[in-house]
Parts: C-alpha cells; sequence; structure tokens
C-alpha cells in the first residue's frame, strides 16, 4: 500500500472576504475530488482571506501511478484561474514508512480483513 500527500498554498489575491476564499477553496477542492477520486481540505491559514494552506491524499497499490497522479494535480493547480499556486511539498509513504502505531512491532496491520468484519459483527 502506498499513500501520497501533497500539501500546498493558494494564493488568493481577488478575495475581498472570506466568503470569497471558500468559494474557490470549494470549488479547487470538489474538482480534484470528482476528477481524480482523492481526499481535500483546508487545513492551514484558516483566518486569513488571501491564502489557503491545502492538504491532499489518495490511496493506490502503485507508487508510480501516484507519483503521476501527484503531477497531473499539480499541473492543474498551476492553472488556475481564480488562484495562484504557492509552496507545494509532496510524499508518497510505502509500506514500512507508514506510521507506527497502524502496524506491530513486525510490520504488519494491527488486524487483518477478517478480524475487522469479525468487529463490526460483534458490534451489531
Amino acid at each position: 500500500m502506498h499513500i501520497a500527500i501533497l500539501q500546498f498554498d493558494l494564493l488568493i489575491p481577488g478575495a475581498g472576504s472570506l466568503k470569497d476564499k471558500r468559494r474557490v477553496v470549494r470549488s479547487v477542492r470538489d474538482r480534484l475530488h470528482r476528477e481524480h477520486q482523492v481526499s481535500v481540505a483546508e487545513v492551514a491559514y484558516l483566518d486569513r482571506r488571501d491564502v489557503a494552506g491545502m492538504g491532499l491524499a489518495a490511496v493506490s497499490r502503485d507508487a508510480r501511478y501516484l507519483a503521476g497522479l501527484l503531477d497531473r494535480i499539480t499541473g492543474k493547480l498551476r492553472g488556475l484561474h481564480d488562484a495562484e499556486l504557492g509552496e507545494v511539498r509532496r510524499e508518497i509513504l510505502s509500506g514500512t514508512q507508514l506510521p507506527s502505531d497502524l502496524l506491530t512491532d513486525e510490520g504488519e496491520p494491527l488486524w487483518r480483513p477478517d478480524e475487522a468484519r469479525a468487529r463490526e459483527e460483534a458490534a451489531e
């Protein structure tokens, strides 16, 4: 399993209010989600009207696919009309790079799919 993370800043010089900023952020977030099936959220600079700190995540079994996906998304962000792309940070986590609290000491997942199903059934 591979997890792609893209953190980027959107500079929104034309925003006269937080409402204007939210319109741009919502448009970008919805478009990226719809076209690429990624999760996107505003994560920084929430009180500033001229900049939005955004985070994006995607999961795949193919790291090369994720690298290409991040390239395509970054290209789209560079072509925005309502905002300008600021600083961009990207990372692709693979297997053992995943946070240790999700893995056992042997590097295995905390639970197997059959155990997850058993937990769900017990909760019902």
